[in-house]
């Protein structure tokens, strides 16, 4: 195990270049092992890919990388079982795990970082790790759609008001509202398996900056660590890293998308508008206040959207001023991706629990879609299709009859048959088959539309793909 404390250790590691141990600041700010010790498990999956292709083209002895394989699996165990005494002095997960191999395995140890670079080290761990994280998301992403279209299905007839500006604008159904979150969240899981694709290129082998001189089989490495190909430019390979950016990007995308979401369910969880009741196990109490209920996980995703977002913001900054290849600003990188991927799997988590758990109040819902004059815009659509008014007269006629109606305190279904024929005379009794809400959101029958015939295709579409 590494002892972490003695500073020779850490020169010989880098060789005899430097003489005496850095000063403590320069510890402080150089080491990254306090959270790249993350990525160990890519590290030594990295290193026994090399090692065997090392092997295998005749760069090292069958019998040395046997050692180092074995003891690259014996340090695994002991990180994995907590065993493994992670040290500063050793600045990072790279010299942390050599300098334990070679306390196993003696001097073959010294033969595993034959072509290869700390540079093209990190670059391959931290695409690993960004890749299976990406993997995770869209596995959870795939849970939240599950979870929509459920209560879609569930609620494809339950009328509910649809809002522009905050405003009634005219009727729903809830089932359409949820299968508008489900083409969200589906159009970030497309992004995230497209970023899979376009990161999916191995980096070992691109060495410093330049390549190497030696026989290496980067397609054999790339091959071993399921890459479609090895990376093209060895330059842009120790220098790249958009694929992290890519993912704080899509990361800043959903987490917005959440954010609608969850501003949505704090909205609709008031008194005010008591559309849905989250469960105890998403809310929380007031200290002071017996009566409240707090939809604290909601408010809590909607705050970690803007740690996402400043993620994204942080590693663009850092890229955009560094000249090729690498700089050691590029070490800033993983605690950016680390935190927001944190911040997005717990928050789809939670999001996926509360829209599963909530209580829907259908009446509540049913009351406030016909609040508003929300069926204005049914009635201007009968003028032109009955009585063959253009739209811009039949909009002007309408908001007549909102106004009548809102002098008398009543919904414009409560107007009398004369009433309304005196604003227009074209107007038959037919007029109220269109002013309820139920009639209103049946006759949205166009692709894409609120009808809850269209949502059922919606919805079907949806599950054959998810």
């Amino acid at each position: 195990m590494a002892d972490g404390t003695d500073t020779k250790s850490s020169n010989q590691m880098w060789g005899g270049r430097f003489a005496s141990g850095p000063a403590a600041i320069m510890e402080e700010i150089n080491a990254s092992i306090g959270f790249d010790k993350k990525l160990f498990a890519q590290d030594i999956r990295g290193s026994i890919a090399h090692a065997t292709m090392l092997a295998h083209q005749g760069i090292i002895s069958t019998e040395d990388k046997d050692k180092i394989v074995h003891g690259l699996n014996t340090i695994l165990s002991e990180i994995e079982a907590g065993n493994f005494e992670f040290s500063r002095s050793l600045e990072d997960i790279h010299m942390n795990v050599e300098s334990r191999l070679a306390a196993l395995v003696g001097p073959a140890a010294g033969r595993l970082h034959t072509a290869r670079s700390r540079n093209d080290q990190v670059a391959l761990d931290f695409r690993l790790w960004v890749k299976e994280e990406l993997q995770k998301c869209e596995q959870a992403l795939t849970g939240l759609i599950a979870a929509f279209l459920d209560r879609a299905e569930e609620h494809a007839d339950t009328v509910m008001p649809g809002f522009t500006h905050m405003q009634t604008a005219q009727p729903v159904t809830f089932g359409h509202h949820c299968m508008a979150y489900v083409e969200m969240f589906g159009r970030d899981r497309s992004r995230v398996r497209h970023a899979i694709e376009h990161m999916d290129e191995s980096p070992i082998g691109a060495a410093a900056l330049a390549g190497t001189g030696f026989p290496i089989d980067r397609h054999m490495t790339a091959k071993a660590l399921g890459f479609r190909e090895p990376t093209r430019n060895s330059i842009d390979t120790v220098s790249d890293r958009d694929f992290a950016i890519e993912f704080l990007s899509i990361a800043a995308i959903a987490g917005m998308h959440l954010s609608r979401l969850a501003e949505e369910i704090v909205i609709w969880s008031t008194p005010q508008f008591g559309f849905v009741r989250l469960s105890d196990a998403f809310s929380t109490g007031s200290s002071i206040m017996p009566q409240k209920k707090n939809p604290d996980a909601a408010e809590l995703v909607r705050a970690k959207t803007g740690r996402i977002n400043g993620s994204l913001v942080a590693l663009l900054t850092i890229m955009k001023g560094l000249p090729l290849a690498y700089s050691k600003d590029m070490q800033e990188d993983k605690e950016q991706v680390f935190d927001a991927a944190e911040s997005l799997e717990l928050a789809i988590a939670a999001m996926t629990g509360m829209v599963r758990d909530m209580t829907i109040n259908a009446a509540r819902m049913k009351a406030a879609a016909g609040s508003g004059y929300s069926t204005a815009t049914d009635l201007a659509d009968w003028l032109v299709r009955e009585a063959g008014l253009p739209f811009r007269d039949a909009h002007h006629v309408t908001g007549r009859a909102v106004a009548l109606a809102e002098s008398k305190s009543c919904d414009l279904a409560d107007l009398s048959l004369a009433e309304l024929q005196a604003i227009h005379p074209d107007i038959t009794d037919k007029i109220f088959s269109v002013l309820t809400v139920e009639a209103s959101v049946a006759s949205r029958k166009s692709f894409g539309g609120t009808a809850p015939s269209e949502v059922r295709k919606q919805i079907a579409f949806w599950r054959a793909r998810n």
